[in-house]
């Protein structure tokens, strides 16, 4: 693998020679007056440039003989001559009318977030960072948006109707094996990434591009920072531990590095926690990366990561809840990969990335011991061609090798999965106000012994000068959960369908996003037990029939309102998700709304800067409607609800300068009110036990210092 990354790498650095012509001119009015920014290029392809201000240009090209030179402009009226090159061309000169303000080119957005610094952005990493309740924690930032639902008591992302195994966490286009830290039965996690570490962040809550698969519901994608911008030092100690990081920039080449450790005993020693941590969560881990750009539109990528923690849980027993049972879990991570991206002559693009993953989880379950341990293995490869300024082709494949071993005292489980994909995707615009992006992917499983082919289709349409309307609609296939295949069943293709349309409309920092959509559930894994019973704790083992002849189906609608504008220095966005849905699957008894899902989900994320006091103000509110509970005394399944969930969080950050040293120093309250969430009930032995987070209320304190200046601009 090693040999044939570098000779594709090495392959990317051998290019032919060609002849280039240099065309040159001037765009301007009927009247004679020059145009400045406008769009000059040689029709179906991307070769061009934009006018200075006097309405000059120049571009170089290898395309020859008869050709088209068109120019636009949002306040002019197309202009176009046809030329022959057979050589350097000047004094080229294209007359433009004014005519109606032309709209920019649309961008399907139907099911998909983005956050890459582009005008349509989202979510930024700075949002993430400062949105309280957050904990600098990108997928709680995620969890603000539309389509997701709030979690106290499970790990994972939970989107339209999914549970957590139905969503993807990528880096570079490559899966990020165990994304969320290993944790106790009850006890949620965070994930693994912080928002620095990414130049771009896209959530896909359905209709998601045929790039991917293995994911019924959705992906969200993270993009690694491409070289750093200058060299500098990070150093920050907070309640939760101590890091820092490095980075420095040369020529060609960067290299950067982090170290933490973390300690909870001081999080822990002033809140009450809900959870006996006989062992307070502890562990620390460090990272290196290395990137080189060999020429301008060439990036080699290549980092490390290494990670581990322990901590020890006392959690109700299933079998009695009045009981407890010591969980202590000792995790080591490690994980490590490789990228290369390459432009040639604005004309192809190709790209290669490989990962290597693996995770050891020792745990000691009530004298009873346990060792869990994967490892991934991966390759991508695409290439883009860039045929013209409104299409480009994609086409791509990928391999995945996987295996999962699992010891419980003497008894020993292991599953090993080969997953080959390949898959081809178009991006074209045929005219400014539609886009249109179809796609098909092909996957075959070794595991099962079987293959799918699935459809993707995306299309956007101008609405108004400021709007448009999206739609999206696909096929997705996912093989089950590690669990069934560990105990030796092989349950085939898990399948949703999607079907998404949307309105968006933005304008002067304002965004105003709605979403319909619909998803059709088959195949779902199924256990058929004998005596049809249901079994609530999700860490059970899975006993009886297990068959794909599961189902159930999920839609809703959807609200994102987001304003920059009407208040000076201020920011706010609104979410609001509404859901219906229901499935029969797993050990599920009856076709019912799942027990992670809440009917009506609420987010109100606020922030507000005081440049006097340099200090910003930040404030989320979040609801969530009761989730649904299995009690055994009703008859009806799930029909039982919890009370509905509430959580006020609020953080200030305050900037300040010691010496060349740039801070941040700030303090969050996590549930201000300290509301009692419940998130449902467990009933054993006619005694009913409430499902409650770690932690009611939590404070946080910090500091963060740097040697690079803080832009107070981007708040």
């Amino acid at each position: 693998m090693r040999f044939f990354i570098l000779a594709l790498i090495s392959a990317f650095w051998i290019t032919g020679v060609s002849a280039q012509s240099t065309i040159s001119g001037t765009i301007t009015t009927k009247a004679g007056e020059p145009i400045k920014g406008a769009s000059v290029y040689l029709l179906n392809t991307i070769d061009g440039s934009t006018t200075d201000s006097t309405g000059a240009f120049t571009f170089t090209t290898e395309e020859t003989g008869a050709q088209t030179i068109v120019a636009e402009h949002p306040d002019h009226q197309n202009a176009g001559t046809p030329i022959t090159i057979n050589g350097d061309i000047s004094g080229v000169t294209l007359k433009m009318s004014r005519g109606v303000v032309r709209m920019d080119a649309v961008t399907v957005t139907a099911g998909s977030f983005e956050a890459s610094g582009s005008k349509a952005t989202i979510l930024n990493s700075l949002d993430i960072v400062t949105t309280a309740g957050a904990r600098a924690d990108v997928v709680q930032a995620i969890q603000t948006l539309p389509g997701t639902q709030k979690q106290g008591d499970q790990t994972g992302l939970f989107v339209r109707g999914g549970d957590a195994s139905e969503s993807a966490v990528l880096i570079d286009g490559l899966v990020a094996q165990n994304a969320f830290l290993s944790t106790a039965p009850g006890v949620a996690a965070r994930s693994r990434f912080g928002p620095f570490q990414f130049k771009g962040i896209s959530f896909s809550s359905g209709g998601y591009s045929a790039r991917y698969g293995q994911a019924l519901s959705s992906v969200l994608e993270l993009n690694s920072n491409d070289q750093p911008d200058k060299s500098t030092v990070n150093l920050g100690v907070n309640m939760a531990g101590v890091y820092a990081s490095a980075s420095k920039l040369f020529d060609k080449t960067s290299i950067e590095a982090t170290a933490s450790y973390n300690n909870l005993t001081p999080f822990y020693g002033i809140a009450e926690t809900n959870f006996d941590f006989y062992d307070v969560p502890k562990g620390g881990g460090g990272s290196t990366k290395f990137t080189f750009k060999p020429n301008e539109h060439g990036i080699f990528k290549a980092f490390i990561t290494y990670q581990q923690f322990q901590n020890g849980t006392r959690v109700p027993d299933p079998a009695d809840l009045t009981q407890k049972l010591n969980f202590g879990l000792k995790n080591r991570y490690v994980t490590g990969g490789a990228s290369y991206k390459q432009t040639w002559k604005s004309k192809w693009g190709l790209y290669v990335a490989s990962m290597y993953s693996y995770n050891q989880d020792d745990i000691n379950f009530n004298n009873t011991p346990v060792v869990n341990n994967d490892d991934r293995a991966q390759i991508r490869l695409e290439g883009k061609h860039y045929t013209s300024s409104r299409l480009t082709i994609l086409l791509g494949t990928e391999v995945q090798y996987f295996n999962y071993h699992q010891k419980f005292a003497v008894f020993e489980n292991d599953f090993k999965e080969n997953q080959t994909a390949g898959y081809t995707e178009v991006d074209w615009t045929p005219v400014y106000w539609l886009a249109l992006k179809p796609g098909v992917r092909f996957e075959y499983s070794s595991l099962i012994a079987s293959s799918n082919i699935s459809p993707r289709f995306a299309a956007a349409i101008r609405a108004g000068e400021n709007g448009q309307i999206s739609l999206a609609s696909g096929i997705f296939y996912q093989i089950a959960e590690p669990q069934y295949y560990l105990l030796g069943h092989r349950p085939g293709f898990q399948q949703s369908i999607h079907y998404i349309a949307n309105y968006q409309y933005s304008k002067n920092d304002r965004t105003l996003r709605i979403e319909g959509y619909y998803k059709d559930y088959n195949q779902l894994v199924r256990e058929r037990l004998a005596n049809g019973t249901f079994d609530p704790n999700n860490f059970r083992v899975p006993v009886g029939f297990v068959d794909n002849s599961g189902y159930g189906y999920a839609q809703g609608a959807e609200l994102f309102w987001r304003d920059k504008k009407s208040v000076k220095n201020g920011d706010y966005w609104i979410s609001y998700s509404y859901i219906d849905t229901r499935r029969l699957y797993k050990n599920y008894i009856s076709e019912a709304q799942p027990n992670f899902i809440a009917t009506h989900n609420l987010s109100v994320v606020t922030k507000y800067f005081i440049p006097k006091l340099q200090t910003q103000f930040n404030m989320t509110y979040s609801y969530a409607s009761g989730r649904p509970y299995y009690d055994p005394a009703n008859p009806v399944f799930m029909a039982d609800r919890a009370p509905d969930y509430h959580n006020l969080s609020l953080t200030v950050n305050y900037l300040r300068s010691f010496g060349k040293w740039f801070s941040v120093i700030y303090a969050g309250v996590d549930n201000i009110t300290n509301n009692k969430n419940i998130f449902g009930y467990r009933f054993t032995n006619g005694t009913r036990t409430p499902i409650v987070p770690a932690i009611y209320r939590s404070v946080f304190v910090g500091i963060n210092f740097s040697l690079t200046a803080f832009d107070v601009d981007e708040l």
